[in-house]
Parts: C-alpha cells; structure tokens; sequence
C-alpha cells in the first residue's frame, strides 16, 4: 500500500515504478511543479534535456548572426542595441545550459561536455541560426520575426510542468519581448526610409520566409501520440502543436507585414473563414533535415566560430575545476 501526502512533493511509501508514475502524473495534472531532484520518468527527463539542451546551445548560436553585423551597425545607437542583444542572448544560453545541467547530473554530464555535444553534433541548434546574413535588413528580421516566433514558442511552455525551466523562462521571455520591439524599431525605421532601404528590407524578408515557416517544425505525425511534442504535451511542458504555434505566427504577423507594404513570397497564403487557419505552401522539409543535420549556408563556419571560443577559454575552465577540487 502507499499513500499521499497533501501538498507535499516527496513520494510517501510508494515502492514500484508504476505506483511513482500514477502519483507524478497526479502531480503535474494539479499543477504542481517537478524539481530537479524530485523522481520522473526517463521519458520526461529524456524529453527536457533534449529540449533545454537545444534551447541552451540555440541562444549561444543565435547571438552569432547578429554579431557578424555589430561592427557594421549604421550608427552608434544601433551598435549599442545590437550588442546588449546579443549580450542577452549568450545570458540565456548559460541560464538554460544550468537548468539542463542540474538534469543530467544522475548520468554526471557538465555544461562542458553539452557545448562538446554541440560540437560534434550530437546537439542540433535551432533552422535559423545556420542561414546567411547579407544585410543589415537581416539584423531588422531577426529581431522582429525570428525573436517574434520564438516569443511564441516560449510563451506556449511559461507554465511548463518541469520548475527550473518555466522559471527560466520568465526571465528570458521578459528579455526577449525588448528585443522583439527593438527589431521592430529596426524594420520601421527601414520600411519609412529610402527606396533602397526598402528594397533591402523585402530581399531580406522574401529570403528569410522559408526559415520562419520551418521555425516552429514539422507538422504533427497523423498518428498521435508518436512524436516528441506529443510527449512533451501529454507531461505538460508545452500546450500547443508545432503547427498550432505557426498558425499563431500568422495571425500575429501577417497583418503587421502587410500593413508595412511589405509583400510575401506565397501566393498561395490565404486565410480560411471556416476553418480560421491559414494555408500556405509547404516549404521542403527535407532541406529542413539537412539544415539541422549541420549542413545549412552557415552551419560549418558559425560552428567553427564556437569552437574557436571553447577552445580559447579552456584555460578558465581548467582554473575553475583546480579551485573546486582545493575547496
């Protein structure tokens, strides 16, 4: 026999596996939240270091593409802006690269050896961070749009079931929201500028359209159930599905888009009354895969770039493991 014990977050007599798992799914479904030393099942703890892994190393790999324009920001204030940005962004990625630490301490993993994953592709990061940046228009869509769907994907797990991740969160969406009002700022003050500038704002936005639509990934498998997301659902670490957060895009971004003149490269989108969704053409989910898989425009060289920084700061990582061990 076992027993519960009202509000408390230890489990009280319970013996089996299958006893733990009724009472963790009984935890979740109240809304409570699982620390990192709390018991889980393997699939719940598998299916967040996948996530807050990627997420972590995606922050530290997003900062990349706006860094290859801060020096050729077009005044002082931008330059300023763009570098507190990215500043933030680095910030997250430690933030979260400590959460997923604190998971896999059981299996002895450091946030060392996740960066070493990331490395050698054992970790992906995030479509968008392996594309090109021609322009500074690139800067402006990043910041309004990429950072806009990411507002969107983070908000659909600000309750998530697991503690330390949706109290991270917290904080990096508060942060993210300045930074998708500074793109903003961006894109405006180029959308009322010149013909050129204009120009080089739709360039830019037709170039970046397939990356946005594959950012929230593939619809769900017909089968449910059978995907990471519906794990992901079923634990309570996100509520919606990779194409309910697109749908959520559109009816977001559309409007704004269109209201800047800018126009977009789907004939094909439209929006249906019955079924108060859009429909849009399928960008090729196969160049999706290879994107990922670390064979996008700029995987190689941003990857490189990363491993460059590992390897310059070896030497603070060896002085800190030396004062832990005299500690």
């Amino acid at each position: 026999m076992y027993h519960y014990i009202e509000g408390a977050d230890s489990i009280q007599n319970v013996s089996t596996d299958e006893e733990k798992y009724e009472h963790f799914m009984q935890r979740i479904n109240n809304g409570e939240k699982v620390e990192a030393n709390d018991w889980m099942p393997d699939d719940y703890r598998t299916a967040l270091i996948r996530l807050i892994s990627m997420h972590g190393v995606s922050e530290i790999m997003g900062a990349l593409p706006e860094k290859e324009w801060t020096p050729k920001a077009p005044s002082l204030k931008r330059k300023l802006a763009i570098m507190a940005k990215v500043q933030d962004e680095m910030g997250h990625g430690q933030l979260l690269l400590r959460v997923a630490e604190d998971l896999q301490k059981p299996f002895g993993t450091t946030r060392k050896e996740v960066m070493e994953d990331l490395l050698t592709g054992k970790i992906k990061f995030h479509n968008v961070f392996h594309m090109k940046t021609k322009s500074w228009a690139d800067a402006a869509i990043i910041a309004w749009l990429v950072d806009g769907a990411a507002i969107i994907t983070q908000t659909n797990m600000l309750n998530a079931s697991y503690g330390p991740y949706q109290r991270a969160l917290q904080r990096i969406c508060a942060e993210e929201v300045f930074h998708a009002q500074h793109g903003e700022a961006l894109v405006m003050a180029l959308a009322n500028g010149t013909k050129k500038q204009r120009e080089m704002l739709q360039e830019a936005f037709s170039r970046w359209w397939d990356s946005l639509i594959m950012f929230f990934g593939p619809p769900s498998p017909k089968v449910t159930g059978s995907s990471r997301q519906d794990i992901m659902i079923k634990y309570k670490i996100r509520i919606n599905t990779n194409e309910e957060l697109r749908q959520a895009f559109f009816d977001k971004y559309i409007p704004r888009v269109k209201a800047l003149g800018l126009e977009i490269p789907d004939k094909t989108l439209t929006f249906n009354e019955d079924t108060k969704e859009w429909t849009y053409a399928q960008p090729n989910w196969d160049d999706f895969k290879q994107i990922i898989n670390n064979h996008g425009p700029r995987s190689k060289a941003r990857l490189r770039l990363r491993e460059i920084a590992h390897e310059n700061s070896r030497w603070v990582r060896r002085a800190l493991a030396e004062e832990e061990a005299v500690v």
